[in-house]
């Protein structure tokens, strides 16, 4: 069963650019990794410091491989220290949904 994975990222409002340049390199890093990347969406109007992003797999166990295969990959490991090293993300929330059907 395909499940997307909802990220709701707590921004620093004053770092919003510095988030903007992380979800920008994962837009390569993750297809290459196995995630269908649905996309990164910043604050436009109103909350200033909320951010999410969407990326499905075909199953659970598929994200589970896409995670060992970020682990090794050299610019996903770059970008997780970009974020821990700028301290732009205060807190991020993961959510797995599988979509309704008939």
């Amino acid at each position: 069963m395909p499940v997307t994975v909802f990220i709701r990222y707590q921004l620093d409002p004053f770092k919003r650019s510095q988030f903007e340049e992380y979800a920008k390199r994962w837009l390569t890093i993750i297809p290459k990794c196995g995630g269908d990347l649905i996309g990164y969406f910043m604050p436009h109007e109103g909350t200033n410091n909320i951010a999410f992003a969407l990326i499905t797999f075909e199953s659970l166990a598929a994200y589970e491989a896409y995670r060992a295969r970020l682990r090794q990959d050299a610019e996903g490991m770059a970008n997780f220290h970009f974020a821990e090293e700028n301290k732009f993300i205060l807190a991020e929330e993961r959510t797995f949904l599988r979509k309704v059907v008939l």
